[in-house]
Parts: structure tokens; C-alpha cells; sequence
């Protein structure tokens, strides 16, 4: 389906896989370079199919691993290209050095994780389990990624432009992280502007750092993560987290639903946002006052709203398709003024609405 609305919006009906492609095509990307892994095949096999290396001249590979495709993706941003790869856990996890690498040597980046169950090969169904390995960093070092967590088809084209947005602005990869669900779902998109790549002249000007940046004048940029004695590398430290306190304060973004009067509220980002978004309809239809937050940033993670709300509410639920991740920094966040509980399924399996309700009464409201 293609069809205009009154504001000449391209609007379309597609997966959330299919969404990422269209918007890094249409956002002025360089270079996409994967290796299929379910669920998330469809991002490099929709690029294939729309051949941007004739329309944009944007690259599209296939490497041979994932190991190989993230340092394809250093290479291509170290020359201030916008370059992203796409995964699913197990795949990010082999690409783990990789991104360490790139946020010690800092350089922009975008990388899609379309979760799927785990630990090990695991499943193919949904999950997100890979919460510590991204918010946390995952690789070595004290290093910090942008994460994005959408809950729709829209936000995963939104997302993709911001998360390129920010990683350019901060110099530091970004993620977006998606679960199963929300990467094979389909519903109506509007998808995002054209965008022309940059030019040569422009990447000099946005990226004086890269190694395309450099005048004929000046000495050849080098981009590397080593630094070889204590006081550099501290240095280099110093300056990334000072990075990460602007960020923290600067792009924290999350959505509120119905907290306002809430007695208890519910926590969960992705799919789970859905589910617990009815969970709170049916709370509220039986005269409970349940509210919802939907951090949209995991990192940086919407801490103050939920300090703002402890003092407000009688207890909070986290709701994950995990062991129980996310409600880590939820109980930092809160500071143990109020109960924090947490629900949770794991291995592929959803939750459903009523599951949640039940959690809530049984962990909180009859306590």
C-alpha cells in the first residue's frame, strides 16, 4: 500500500525490519554492511531488493560475519561516513569488540539488535534479554552506547534517523533496540524525507575528526582506540564520560500515559509497552488507577521521571521479556522510597494483558 494524506505524507504499510531499510536509504546513509540472522534478515534482504547503490549511492554487503561486518562499519565511519549493521542477539554479541572499539576511538555508528531468545543460539521468538549487554556497554571498557527502544513500525523508521542524528552529535554509537515482535510486525508508516548523502566538502565540515576530514595542509587524521600510556588513555576516559553527562542531561526520552492520578504504575519499553498499555486499560476499567512509562531512551535512562513519580505513587511494576534487567534501574531510579516488582517471561514467550494485571494485584495491590 502507497498512499498520500492530506500533508503529501508517504504513508505505507510494512514490517518494522522493512521500515529500518526505507529510512536509512531515505536519511542519507552510505553503507549498510550484515549478515542475516532471524529475525531481523529482512533489513539487508529489503535493501537488496531496492538496489540504492543505482539511486543513492548507498552500499550494500553481505560479509562474511558479523565479526567482519562491524569492522566494516569502522572503517566506513572512520572516514565520517554514516554506516550502520543490523543483528540479532547472537550476532551483536560477536560484534561486541567491534563497538568498543569504535566508542574508544569515538566514532558515529548506527546498529540495529532485533532480539530474539536466548542465552546460546536460543530461538527465534522474541525477547529482551539483551538489555545488560547494550544499556551496560556489552564490550570491554567504561564506554556508553545510545540506545532507542521503539515500540512500533513508526518508531523503528523515526529511530533510525534520530539514532544517526545523535551518533554524529556525540560521536558514539547508537542503537536501535528492537525485539522480534516489533521487527516482523506490520502496520502503516510514514516514512521519512529523502535526505542526499554528503558530500565530500560537507563531510569535512561535519566531521573534521575523520580521515576524510583532513586538509591538505594539516597532518593526517588517525583514528585508533590505543593509547599507550596511562594519562592518554585516562584522558580519553575523562573526555567520553564528560560526553555521556551531556547526553544524560540533554536526550532522555520517554512516554507517560495516565500518571498523573496513578496509584501504581507500570514500567516496560518495546512490545511489552504495548501488552502493558492494555493491562492498564483493563486495571482502570475494573477502578484501578494503574499509570505507564514507556522509556523510549534505555540509555539515557529516564531516571528522573520515575525519582519524580516515587514520591507519588504507591508502588511500581517492571514488566520485561527477560530474568528481570531493566528493573535494576528502575530500583536505582526510584531509590528505594516505594515497592519496585518485577514480571516477567522469558524464551520467546509474550505476556499477556491479563498476566500482567494479575502481577500487579498479587505483587503490589494486595500486598
Amino acid at each position: 500500500m502507497n498512499k498520500a494524506n492530506q500533508n503529501n505524507e508517504e504513508v505505507r504499510l510494512m514490517k518494522g525490519n522493512e521500515a529500518i531499510a526505507h529510512a536509512a536509504i531515505r536519511c542519507g546513509c552510505d553503507g549498510y554492511f550484515g549478515y542475516p540472522i532471524t529475525p531481523q534478515s529482512e533489513i539487508m534482504e529489503t535493501l537488496m531488493e531496492l538496489e540504492p547503490w543505482n539511486t543513492t549511492g548507498m552500499v550494500v554487503l553481505q560479509a562474511e560475519s558479523e565479526t567482519a561486518s562491524i569492522n566494516m562499519v569502522y572503517g566506513a565511519a572512520g572516514c565520517g561516513k554514516k554506516a550502520m549493521t543490523s543483528s540479532s542477539s547472537p550476532g551483536v554479541s560477536l560484534m561486541q569488540e567491534g563497538i568498543s572499539y569504535m566508542a574508544g576511538s569515538e566514532l558515529p555508528c548506527v546498529i540495529v539488535n532485533v532480539m530474539r531468545g536466548g542465552p546460546g543460539l536460543g530461538t527465534i521468538q522474541p525477547s529482551q534479554a539483551d538489555y545488560f549487554q547494550t544499556v551496560k556497554g556489552g564490550g570491554h571498557g567504561d564506554y556508553k552506547m545510545i540506545t532507542l527502544a521503539p515500540a512500533s513500525v513508526q518508531e523503528m523508521a523515526d529511530h533510525t534517523v534520530l539514532a544517526f542524528d545523535l551518533a554524529f552529535k556525540y560521536r558514539t554509537p547508537a542503537m536501535v533496540l528492537a525485539d522480534g515482535i516489533i521487527g516482523q510486525m506490520m502496520e502503516k508508516v510514514v516514512l521519512p524525507p529523502f535526505t542526499p548523502r554528503w558530500t565530500e566538502e560537507e563531510i569535512r565540515k561535519i566531521s573534521p575528526w575523520s580521515t576524510l576530514g583532513k586538509r591538505p595542509q594539516d597532518k593526517p587524521n588517525v583514528i585508533t582506540s590505543l593509547a599507550l600510556q596511562a594519562e592518554e588513555m585516562e584522558e580519553i576516559n575523562m573526555r567520553l564520560q564528560a560526553r555521556y553527562r551531556e547526553i544524560e542531561k540533554t536526550e532522555v526520552l520517554y512516554e507517560e500515559i495516565n500518571c498523573e492520578d496513578a496509584d501504581y504504575i507500570i514500567v516496560a519499553f518495546g512490545t511489552t509497552a504495548r501488552v502493558c498499555q492494555k493491562t492498564m486499560e483493563i486495571a482502570r476499567a475494573e477502578g484501578l488507577k494503574v499509570g505507564l512509562i514507556r522509556p523510549i531512551t534505555l540509555y539515557p535512562f529516564p531516571k528522573d521521571i520515575l525519582k519524580h513519580y516515587a514520591a507519588k505513587v504507591k508502588g511500581m511494576l517492571t514488566v520485561e521479556m527477560n530474568a528481570g534487567q531493566m528493573v535494576e534501574d528502575v530500583r536505582l531510579s526510584t531509590c528505594g522510597k516505594i515497592p519496585v516488582e518485577f514480571y516477567g517471561r522469558m524464551g520467546g514467550i509474550v505476556p499477556s494483558p491479563d498476566e500482567v494485571l494479575n502481577a500487579l494485584k498479587s505483587k503490589l495491590i494486595e500486598i
